[in-house]
């Protein structure tokens, strides 16, 4: 899904209401395909537990959901490019910074007669992408060899756990 101008519309919200000044451009380079709670310790400029950092994370993503829900649709073509690789038999799996609300919400919107074999949130205790942990555990659920995965990702920090999974990547340019 093409999310992130709704995130970046979250992420403006979200500091409107808690009075914050924020250099949009700057937190998007740094945190784009990290965890909810690595991307608020690093707009609060200091590391967070997950206890403090989460409520904040559920209040960000509430307006994302709310702000991307009306609009809501997939990248082109990717139900049908899904159902092809299924059909010949490749399993899918999602390996994601977003959290099961932010999975269940993508995946009720997308309304795809099969749901990935895997999918890995960034609520589960994996470090955030540069970090190839989310796509190493992705491919162990899957039992697949990492060097047999491709990912397909549209964040920098993605591509680069990717590489560093030892996975092939397709970048895509949304």
């Amino acid at each position: 899904i093409d999310s992130m101008p709704y995130h970046t519309q979250s992420w403006l919200e979200f500091c409107k209401r808690r009075g914050l000044i924020v250099d949009l451009q700057d937190l998007l380079q740094r945190t784009t395909g990290r965890t909810g709670t690595e991307c608020m310790g690093e707009l609060f400029g200091r590391p967070m537990t997950a206890a403090e950092a989460l409520p904040l994370v559920h209040e960000k993503e509430v307006i994302y959901r709310e702000l991307f829900a009306p609009v809501f649709k997939e990248v082109a073509g990717f139900k049908a490019f899904a159902a092809q690789a299924r059909s010949r038999g490749l399993k899918i799996g999602v390996g994601t910074a977003g959290d099961k609300h932010n999975i269940a919400f993508a995946m009720g919107h997308l309304n795809m007669p099969h749901t990935p074999d895997v999918m890995v949130g960034g609520d589960q205790g994996f470090a955030g992408k540069p970090d190839p942990a989310i796509f190493l555990e992705a491919a162990r659920a899957l039992s697949v060899r990492a060097a047999d995965c491709i990912v397909f990702e549209d964040a920098p920090f993605g591509i680069e756990a990717a590489r560093r999974a030892g996975m092939r990547a397709v970048a895509i340019c949304t």
